[in-house]
């Protein structure tokens, strides 16, 4: 008797988490709050406001990049001022928060279209951006794209 319990908790475990982190995103308001600051970021970043960009990122935030490149949060910013880029399409789908404490870890999938020293280029990643409750505010620590294999 008592394993067919443990098999009927575990068959449940198996199939509820999924649904729980996506109500989570919904109903949380800490979770919607992060989803908002990930919605300012996109559109602070798509449109190169560096101010917002500085507020969002935590002083030794880190960001590694499809091409496997990695940023400080200085090297992150010059690189989204540079004159050359030209950003078109930033896309955010699939989000899930997953709080633990003061840190939120935040997964999707990302869309960017533009074009950088006049090429065109497209991005279709899955990332992971890593939040931390910082003196009161919800800052960007970490951040990391990958290109899914295909």
């Amino acid at each position: 008797m008592k394993i067919r319990h443990s098999l009927l908790l575990l068959t449940f475990l198996a199939i509820w988490p999924p649904g729980f982190v996506a109500a989570q995103d919904r109903s949380d308001p800490m979770s919607a709050k992060i989803l908002a600051s990930e919605d300012r970021w996109n559109a602070a970043y798509k449109r190169g406001d560096i101010k917002t960009m500085e507020s969002l990122l935590a002083d030794d935030f880190i960001i590694t990049l499809e091409d496997g490149n990695t940023f400080s949060k200085s090297g992150y910013i010059a690189h989204n001022g540079d004159a050359t880029l030209h950003i078109e399409t930033t896309e955010m789908s699939g989000l899930s928060v997953r709080r633990h404490g003061n840190t939120a870890v935040v997964t999707g999938t990302y869309h960017e279209k533009g074009t950088s020293k006049g090429k065109p280029y497209e991005y279709r990643d899955r990332f992971t951006d890593v939040w931390m409750n910082l003196n009161g505010r919800w800052q960007v620590i970490v951040s990391h794209y990958s290109i899914p294999s295909q």
